[in-house]
């Protein structure tokens, strides 16, 4: 899954630390999403749209590329 939240964590001048006390998860959770190694879980995915104030899918972007004919 694609994602944002390096970027959006950049532009506040937090580090994953911050952004993952805010989440209430690891330093390493929050380094294995950014990597788009972890899928979040939807209830985490919620907090992190709720805490940059965006919808999910200005967040996070599914990989599923479609084939034209």
């Amino acid at each position: 899954m694609k994602n944002r939240l390096k970027v959006l964590r950049a532009e506040r001048d937090w580090t994953q630390a911050q952004l993952a006390s805010a989440l209430n998860v690891s330093r390493q959770t929050i380094n294995a999403i950014e990597k788009g190694k972890f899928d979040p879980s939807l209830p985490l995915a919620f907090k992190a749209a709720r805490l940059f104030d965006l919808a999910i899918e200005e967040i996070f972007q599914d990989q599923v590329e479609t084939v034209e004919n």
